[in-house]
């Protein structure tokens, strides 16, 4: 036996000796698997179903499949060793997404904000939540950001009561139980938070519902009425049942398609012009036909 053979098994033994770690393949991480794949499904829904909103001239494109979805980057994981006289590569597993998921279409993420930004603000905020309940203020643990999905993000303006320009977050969860979460962020701190739990829905509620916190997203302030700053990025968002196809909001004298993401209707714009109405909504069926107007709506604040 030559020399280089002698130290080849040499070698050899001793990575057959080692620990049995470095020599079986990891056991298969099904919890991540399974969340991955609940993950892709949710996208892939979000994509087929999502109706692409244009509000005051502001494009809405598509949020791709493929990319996009998670707020924190991806964990690789690395190959285990395998002890072989003729090694082969072992396939590196797909990257596993982390982090609450995106909302439907891109344009949800307006006014240049980023989903990674998007999500640091919903993570100060549920931080800033557990801290305020850790020091006696009523309420309950907000959870985990992984739990929400963000559906919109938009510039927020400053005004006499609350100076300092920032950006508002609004996430959902649907489980363990149902959250809407309405996130302000200033000089990157979390500045508040509006938090309802449990669905706003009743028996008799209309099919399209407009969330009733909304007047913080698109009502820029009202101790500065009728002096607002403009322009102003303003934001809507409520629920729809499955029976509402088509949601449009027109606000300032313009109008344009809201998205359906997952049962909340999504809507945004820029308001170039002082206004004294909030907004209004119409919600229409497959067929087209009218089955929802805020001007109807009893329970719908129409003045400002």
């Amino acid at each position: 036996m030559s020399e280089e053979e002698r130290d080849f098994e040499e070698q050899l033994r001793e990575l057959l000796s080692e620990d049995a770690y470095t020599i079986r393949p990891s056991p298969v991480p099904y919890p991540q698997i399974r969340r991955q794949g609940v993950v892709e499904r949710r996208r892939r829904v979000a994509v087929a179903g999502a109706v692409l909103a244009t509000l005051a001239a502001v494009p809405v494109g598509a949020f791709a499949a493929g990319g996009g979805g998670t707020g924190t980057a991806d964990t690789a994981t690395t190959p285990t060793a395998s002890a072989s006289a003729t090694p082969t590569p072992t396939p590196t597993p797909s990257p596993t997404p982390s982090g609450p998921s995106g909302p439907a279409t891109a344009g949800q993420l307006r006014d240049g904000i980023t989903l990674e930004q998007a999500v640091e603000g919903l993570d100060k905020c549920l931080a800033l939540q557990r801290q305020n309940i850790a020091q006696g203020s009523h309420g309950e643990d907000p959870g985990k950001a992984d739990d929400y999905r963000i559906i919109l993000a938009v510039n927020s303006t400053g005004d006499l009561n609350s100076p300092g320009d920032g950006i508002f977050v609004v996430a959902v969860q649907e489980k363990p139980k149902e959250i809407r979460l309405i996130c302000n962020i200033k000089g990157g701190e979390a500045s508040g938070y509006n938090i309802s739990s449990g669905s706003d829905r009743q028996p008799d509620s209309p099919p399209v519902l407009p969330d009733m916190s909304s007047n913080k997203l698109y009502q820029q302030s009202f101790m500065d009425k009728g002096n607002w700053k403009l322009p102003f990025s303003w934001g809507f968002v409520g629920t729809v049942d499955p029976t509402v196809a088509k949601v449009t909001v027109s606000y300032g004298g313009v109008g344009g398609e809201a998205v359906l993401d997952h049962g909340w209707f999504v809507a945004s714009g820029t308001l170039t012009q002082q206004v004294t109405r909030n907004p209004h909504i119409k919600g229409y069926d497959k067929g087209g036909k009218l089955i929802y107007d805020s001007d109807k709506d009893k329970t719908y604040q129409q003045v400002q």
